[in-house]
């Protein structure tokens, strides 16, 4: 090896070294993670969502789901305003929380999931109280008893009562406790017939009029302002088949507004606000 070639080895070699030891110095153990304060803590969404009362009155309002299609329950009046017994209970119950209304239209087979969504703080739209709901939502106390009959044609002599249904076709409201009673209730015990859901009460009635199906199930109140406005050719028969009583509806775990919806709706009943809606839209005192 030539004299140059080893200087030039030997250079190489001391400038490796050189930089190990340089890298070596510059490592340094990673610093140990801090402490977390939150540990052990529930999450601040859990804490807040935990109190919707003081959420709502915070921010002045309470934002109630309904059809808005449902009259004299909650409907658009003539000023394209939300109206009906259900828009006037919403608009008492607020008043005694000290908060305004914002009202959300949907169709009621989504109402029940876009309150579980937190698309609306409570459902004032007829939702009737089962136990099934039960375990999904929480119910205030029953704000009103509704009497469902069969409805038919008014020329209509085949179909009398429930169990008439065996082969006919049905028309009901889609998601409703109604259509659940068909199912499960009714068609078990009268024999099969076919179901024909709705989205709209109108609708169905529409259909009955002109015999695009047999009959229907409904609420009497319900169904009285549509058939004169529309000047329908039907009518209830029989006894009623089921009452039913409806609630307003929130979600789970929200004891502060559920006591205080219900401190709501008993002093409307006492001091005569419930009776005075009551008999505005019925015509008659509160039935139950």
């Amino acid at each position: 090896m030539s004299i140059k070639l080893s200087k030039f080895v030997k250079s190489v070699s001391l400038l490796s070294v050189l930089a190990i030891v340089i890298a070596g110095c510059g490592t340094k153990p990673a610093p140990a993670p801090a402490p977390d304060a939150n540990a052990g803590k529930k999450p601040a969404e859990t804490t807040t969502a935990a109190n919707s009362l003081e959420q709502i009155k915070k921010a002045g309002k309470i934002r109630v789901g309904l059809m808005g299609t449902y009259a004299p329950y909650n409907f658009l009046n003539d000023k394209h305003e939300i109206d009906g017994f259900d828009a006037d209970v919403a608009k008492a119950v607020a008043k005694r929380l000290g908060v305004q209304v914002e009202f959300i239209t949907g169709e009621f087979s989504g109402l029940i999931e876009g309150l579980q969504k937190d698309k609306y703080d409570a459902l004032v739209s007829q939702v009737t109280i089962t136990e099934d709901r039960k375990k999904t939502m929480d119910f205030s106390t029953p704000y009103v008893k509704n009497a469902v009959n069969v409805i038919v044609k008014s020329d209509n002599t085949t179909i009398q009562k429930l169990e008439d249904f065996k082969g006919k076709k049905i028309g009901v409201g889609l998601g409703t406790n109604d259509e659940k009673y068909l199912r499960d209730v009714a068609m078990p015990k009268v024999g099969t017939f076919e179901i024909a859901t709705y989205n709209d009460v109108i609708t169905s009635l529409k259909d009955l009029n002109v015999g695009r199906i047999d009959a229907t199930i409904n609420n009497v109140f319900a169904i009285k302002p549509l058939v004169e406005k529309n000047q329908f050719k039907v009518k209830a028969v029989g006894d009623p088949i089921k009452e039913d009583f409806a609630g307003i509806a929130i979600r789970k775990n929200n004891p502060e507004l559920l006591d205080a919806i219900n401190k709501a709706l008993a002093e409307m009943k006492t001091d005569g606000t419930f009776k005075e809606i009551f008999q505005k839209w019925f015509g008659v005192d509160p039935n139950f």
